[in-house]
């Protein structure tokens, strides 16, 4: 970094967690009396035979999971320091990943069809955290020519779910109760992301289930496990992410598969590896902006399930700048290098979402030739209608002004695609 590149700025540091609802701080007071490492054990050997008693069963598939759950069953058996909320939280999560995968392994032995299920032009939208990704996720989802992952069935994919009693699916209920959990426990994650049993769902949720995930990298200041993250293969990742949507789509045929992560942006190579027939909105807002909201919803992740001092580089790609720069030019570089090839991305970006969202869905359709029936249009509008701004509250956050410092970093990406300054 030469004499004139700008520092990156700490942003953990200034973050300040909220307080805590009054009986979440009595319960992990009383759990500070409590011998956690028994009470909710979090080691490898338990979990893993509470998961085969629970199912029946023994057969995990693929071992590519082994090493990325043991090295994150150290980190949060002691280094991460959770509470005993965070402890319980923790240890259901495990369960479920580890359940889910021995009933897959059961299912696909049962039925070997579904290994010839096509996931044919799937759609992903990639992009910075806190960039866009979700709104337009749920705004592009109402369209009924696609599908989408719904946060129940991305939690609990076996049993596969059925058209006949896809809306009734009791595991609805249970998803709904697990994922606004969240919002009870840290009341001020509400303004940041709606949670919800039909919610779509992020990717890294379903690539939980194969313990790569940035979903599991940010519910704990796991050190050990973020490093091997960071470096991970992730094929093994994208190979379970196509299992669960042939499973998903099995009993209950989709049109294209509409999906949404915004680490694929780190991964697009292998993505199209593994979907070669998949197009990409890529959505595009100022990154200085970016950063700070993604900081203040990485420290109240954190928060739910620990006191420890937010003090995570897991996450240094998307709340640092240099990191940041490198990961958007990254992209810029496959993109004119040909790998991904233009015609198969399209640019949306943030602003023009907000100022005129359908003109900004045509844009999208009008690149990749999609037909914009006159039923999605009118339930996109509808959607809109009912989701104002700010419905759950404001997310604030403070943008310091030695953070605009940062700009230079970005300015090559700002301006080839016209993103405009926020901050």
């Amino acid at each position: 970094m030469g004499d004139n590149s700008p520092t990156d700025i700490d942003r953990q540091a200034s973050w300040q967690a909220p307080e805590r609802p009054a009986w979440l701080a009595a319960l992990n007071r009383e759990g500070e009396h409590l011998d956690l490492s028994t009470v909710v054990p979090l080691d490898t050997d338990n979990l893993i035979d509470t998961a085969k008693r629970k199912t029946g069963l023994s057969d995990f598939g693929e071992d590519h999971w082994r090493a990325p759950f043991e090295t994150l069953c150290r980190d949060i058996s002691g280094p991460a320091e959770l509470t005993l909320m965070g402890r319980l939280m923790m240890r259901s999560d495990l369960l479920i990943w580890l359940e889910n995968r021995l009933r897959i392994a059961e299912l696909l032995k049962q039925h070997p069809e579904i290994h010839d299920e096509k996931i044919e032009n799937p759609v992903f939208i990639v992009g910075l955290p806190r960039s866009g990704t979700s709104i337009l996720f749920e705004v592009l989802s109402r369209d009924p020519a696609c599908g989408v992952p719904e946060t129940w069935e991305a939690l609990f994919p076996c049993p596969p779910p059925t058209a006949e009693g896809y809306a009734t699916d009791p595991r609805i209920e249970q998803a709904h109760e697990l994922v606004t959990q969240w919002n009870r426990v840290v009341p001020e994650f509400a303004t940041m992301h709606e949670m919800g049993g039909r919610i779509p769902a992020e990717c890294g949720l379903i690539m939980a289930n194969s313990f790569i995930s940035d979903h599991v990298a940010s519910l704990s200041q796991a050190h050990e496990y973020g490093g091997l993250y960071a470096t991970a293969d992730m094929r093994p990742a994208y190979r379970d992410h196509e299992t669960i949507l042939k499973i998903l789509q099995w009993k209950n045929p989709r049109g294209y598969w509409l999906l949404k992560a915004p680490a694929h942006q780190n991964h697009l190579d292998i993505l199209l590896e593994t979907y070669p027939d998949a197009r990409i909105i890529q959505t595009h807002r100022d990154p200085i902006k970016c950063m700070a909201s993604t900081t203040s919803l990485m420290g109240c992740l954190y928060y739910m399930r620990s006191d420890l001092p937010f003090d995570s580089d897991a996450f240094e790609d998307i709340m640092k700048g240099e990191a940041t720069s490198a990961r958007l030019e990254h992209v810029m570089s496959q993109r004119e290098s040909g790998v991904i090839p233009e015609a198969r991305i399209c640019d949306s970006r943030f602003q023009d979402l907000m100022d005129d969202p359908l003109a900004c869905v045509e844009k999208i359709y009008a690149h990749f030739d999609w037909k914009l029936s006159d039923e999605a249009r009118t339930r996109m509008t509808q959607y809109l209608a009912n989701k104002p701004k700010d419905k759950f509250g404001a997310h604030k956050y403070q943008v310091g002004v030695e953070e605009l410092e940062e700009r230079k970093l970005f300015r090559a990406y700002q301006d080839k695609y016209g993103v405009p300054d926020e901050v």
